[in-house]
């Protein structure tokens, strides 16, 4: 499959548009934790060779969305990272939550974008002009940069809740609806930071009454945000 490429960018800074923002998610069809939602706006009149390696995060292994993370860290213009809990997804759905940490990702760039490339959604209420790109992060550069950055931020918050929150295998699934994951979760019962509006949750609170300790200690949700 072709990688992703510079091409909507170079068409909208055509148009006039200087500051184009690259938007995606990660953790949206996840059992717990937050949803994550990072921003990237990328230089224009340099494009560093690395560049030539991003793809979307699920196609690329953890070590180099690592290395590709960093390097977009120091090199991307601003970056912003959004992030909604666990609890806010059961308050208001997940589809909502998802674009709250987009927005909130967008409100935290050091700059604010003259256009928006989105993967899939819009932001309504939002006086930028955008577009949503269906299968975005596999075709624009941008977007797949703010995949890397959403995925690598929110495995490192659920690796640090692995710590809090040990059994589950948070580490190593990072709260996705593996059958190991399950396996734990019908052992243990949910802990404090799975989505209990998710069937598979809601499922196991009904059909047991195990619930997993809850343990004083926090994890801040800003690991890993830049």
């Amino acid at each position: 499959m072709k990688p992703p490429d510079f091409d909507r960018e170079r068409e909208l800074k055509a148009q006039g548009y200087e500051l184009i923002a690259g938007i995606d998610e990660a953790g949206r069809g996840a059992l717990a934790g937050p949803v994550v939602a990072g921003a990237v706006i990328l230089p224009h009149l340099y494009y560093p060779p690395w560049l030539k390696l991003v793809r979307d995060s699920k196609e690329l292994s953890p070590k180099k969305r690592e290395f590709l993370f960093d390097l977009i860290r120091k090199e991307a213009l601003p970056i912003g990272v959004g992030i909604i809990s666990h609890d806010v997804i059961d308050d208001v759905n997940i589809l909502q939550a998802t674009l709250l940490a987009m927005k909130q990702a967008v409100e935290k760039l050091p700059k604010q974008p003259h256009f928006l490339l989105i993967d899939r959604l819009t932001l309504p209420k939002c006086n930028i002009p955008q577009r949503g790109i269906t299968r975005g992060d596999k075709l624009c550069l941008s977007i797949a940069c703010a995949s890397i950055v959403a995925k690598v931020t929110r495995d490192h918050i659920m690796e640090e809740f692995d710590k809090v929150y040990p059994g589950y295998g948070f580490a190593r699934h990072k709260g996705y609806g593996t059958r190991a994951h399950v396996s734990c979760l019908q052992r243990l019962g949910p802990s404090p930071i799975h989505r209990l509006s998710f069937a598979p949750v809601k499922n196991i609170i009904a059909s047991e009454t195990t619930v997993a300790p809850v343990k004083n200690s926090a994890v801040s949700t800003k690991v890993g945000e830049s």
